[in-house]
């Protein structure tokens, strides 16, 4: 049997979303009054874990049929409007397709295999380039997001992020890290089609949706780095994928949204660039070999919002308590001077403890309290 703080118990209970007072506190308007909570995503497994364990309900799987897929998405709302976050953050709609292998997934929670990218992707020169089956951008594609914004409850909004980012997808799903790497020399024409068709292809499909009603921001992620550095130079980051960045920073501030960004890696040479020039909102991702998020918070927390941070390495094999302090020492640090909000540092993987999880959740619930 499942051990269930009072304070979720609380919460659930009764939740009063404001995604007003949320876009406040993270553009730097206003201080919060609450503990303030954001995650990129959750994985499955771990939304039905507290679906069937802290809500009592049953949680309706993901899937390809209409009727089925609109059910889960009513369980996913009541997830994130149950556990006191303030949006829904949509994705999808937009896939390039591509190849990659499966292993097996060893998280306690996992049910599939995990799976994992090529080094040699399916574009790798000018004929595959133009062979390849581009994406469309259709609305029969984008509906998920005009029912997730019928079916929100009062106080919430809706994120948006139709797919991966600007350097995921040439660099993930069509060229492959290694083949991308000296492309970039061999071919670089080839490169800049890539990035350009890319980019064309994300910042239509945010065209396309930035009108529904809810909409608040854009939730983009796109990994751009490792522990010590960036994946590629910040010259080429600034020349090719960063541009898609400014794009839809501006089409966001065009139409009174925010844009916050999720990037992992070490970003310490492009954070200036980020800031200044791109112009993000917010900023999500942080490992604490990397920079704890205090630290982060004490150098750009005045000029930027900063998201998450909980290390994933307490989530997934700290003990309660440690994660309980850490928790504790995140918000003390950085909760109440304003934008910021609470979170994992990456996501709530199906490898993360569950109840290291509801942990977390107690913490943000009783701070301040």
């Amino acid at each position: 049997m499942t051990a269930v703080p009072e304070s979720i118990k609380r919460q659930i209970a009764n939740p009063q979303p404001d995604i007003k007072q949320f876009l406040a506190v993270i553009q730097g308007k206003a201080k919060p009054t609450r503990a303030l909570l954001a995650e990129l995503f959750a994985d499955q497994e771990i939304m039905a874990w507290v679906f069937e364990n802290v809500l009592g309900k049953p949680w309706v799987p993901a899937s390809q049929n209409p009727d089925q897929m609109r059910k889960h998405l009513l369980c996913e709302i009541e997830y994130w409007y149950r556990m006191g976050y303030d949006y829904v953050r949509v994705s999808g709609g937009l896939d390039f397709p591509t190849k990659g292998r499966a292993s097996a997934n060893t998280a306690e929670l996992a049910k599939n295999d995990r799976g994992w990218t090529e080094s040699h992707g399916v574009i790798q020169n000018w004929a595959d380039f133009e062979g390849y089956a581009w994406p469309q951008i259709k609305d029969e594609n984008l509906w998920m997001y005009h029912f997730v914004a019928e079916h929100l409850p009062e106080g919430m909004g809706l994120m948006l992020c139709p797919t991966s980012g600007f350097l995921e997808v040439p660099c993930n799903t069509l060229v492959g890290y290694e083949s991308l790497a000296t492309m970039i020399y061999d071919e670089p024409e080839l490169v800049r089609a890539v990035f350009d068709r890319v980019r064309e292809l994300i910042v239509g499909t945010y065209q396309r949706l930035v009108g529904i009603p809810r909409v608040v921001g854009f939730f983009q992620g796109d990994d751009m780095g490792f522990l010590s550095g960036t994946l590629f130079s910040p010259e080429f980051l600034k020349s090719h994928s960063l541009p898609g960045h400014r794009a839809l920073v501006e089409l966001a501030h065009a139409h009174g949204k925010v844009y916050m960004m999720h990037a992992c890696g070490n970003l310490s040479t492009i954070m200036d660039y980020l800031i200044d020039q791109i112009g993000i909102d917010a900023k999500h991702s942080f490992e604490d070999k990397i920079m704890p998020v205090e630290e982060v918070y004490r150098q750009y927390g005045t000029r930027v919002a900063l998201l998450g941070g909980l290390d994933l390495n307490f989530l997934a094999r700290g003990d309660e308590q440690a994660v309980r302090r850490r928790t504790r020492e995140i918000l003390n640090a950085c909760m109440p001077g304003g934008r910021y909000a609470l979170g994992s540092g990456n996501t709530i993987a199906n490898y993360c403890i569950p109840q290291n999880v509801l942990a977390m959740f107690d913490e943000a619930y009783r701070w301040g309290r």
